[in-house]
């Protein structure tokens, strides 16, 4: 007759917990050396926490520890891809100015060997009138005035756009992509077209406001930089991080970490975030419109 099954399930529950003894003894003396009480239970218990153990392990290992840098496909220098790229820069360089070389000392050679063509030397006419002969001078008051225009205007680059379309973006709700101590300001006169705000490695950049990814890449001054177009003209650059989380034309919502802070770039000497804000191709002090 068949057994029901809540006695089934009784039965290997019994036997899975049924004691078992373990002895060592001396083969000679028959002296117990070591006894040791185990079930079938306990004994898939105890196999089963050690391989998790010996996984949590490993993992740290190759987490924590530099033995993750000979597992291949796994670089996370970034000093080494920025040193890969510079000198890629300069080999480059080096070809250019090579064959550059290589073009002037075979000119010079066709010269010294009289293999020079005497119609290729003989400029061509031009039927186009000759614009130099034409005589262009400022009066010395339209000059000065020249200079006054050109003195007041030089750095009036945030000024440029009236306080109507300031309003405009105004209303906006611009999230703090980094929050940290100032160190530079924003200063069109010394070129510093954004801020500089320092913060410890690792932190998340966010985006300011919701847009699109338009350039995510490297460059040997601002290192890792990520740029957004966001509505209305208004244009996002955060430059110097360590690792860049969006790539160019993906979506990204205000507040969405973007990027990591680093110090990348040859412009860069500690961790530091330096946001720039754009609007209609002018720059706009972020500080104006947010709180760092």
């Amino acid at each position: 007759m068949e057994q029901p099954a809540s006695s089934r399930r009784k039965e290997i529950i019994r036997k899975l917990r049924h004691k078992y003894r373990l002895v060592v003894m001396n083969d000679e003396t028959f002296e117990e050396k070591y006894s040791l009480k185990l079930s079938q239970l306990n004994l898939f218990t105890t196999v089963g926490l050690i391989s998790i153990g010996l996984i949590i392990l490993t993992i740290f290992v190759i987490a924590f520890t530099p033995l993750r840098e000979y597992i291949p496909g796994y670089s996370s220098d970034v000093k080494m891809r920025r040193n890969l790229m510079v000198l890629a820069e300069k080999v480059d360089s080096l070809k250019k100015s090579t064959e550059e070389k290589d073009a002037l000392l075979d000119n010079i050679r066709k010269v010294m060997n009289g293999n020079v063509d005497p119609g290729a030397t003989k400029p061509r006419e031009s039927s186009k009138p000759d614009l130099n002969a034409v005589k262009l001078t400022a009066t010395e008051q339209e000059a000065k005035f020249r200079e006054q225009v050109e003195e007041q205007d030089r750095y009036n680059l945030n000024n440029a756009m009236s306080n109507t379309r300031m309003s405009e973006i105004s209303n906006y709700y611009f999230f703090t992509p980094l929050k940290g101590k100032v160190t530079t300001t924003f200063n069109p006169a010394l070129k510093h077209y954004g801020i500089d705000v320092v913060a410890p490695r690792n932190e998340a950049v966010k985006s300011t406001l919701d847009g699109t990814v338009v350039f995510a890449g490297w460059t040997s001054e601002t290192g890792h930089v990520i740029q957004i177009q966001h509505a209305n003209n208004l244009l996002s650059l955060y430059k110097h991080n360590s690792v860049l989380l969006k790539k160019e034309g993906e979506q990204v919502k205000a507040g969405e970490a973007i990027a990591i802070t680093g110090s990348s770039g040859e412009l860069s000497t500690s961790p530091h975030l330096h946001f720039e804000l754009w609007y209609d191709g002018n720059p706009i002090d972020p500080q104006d419109l947010m709180v760092f």
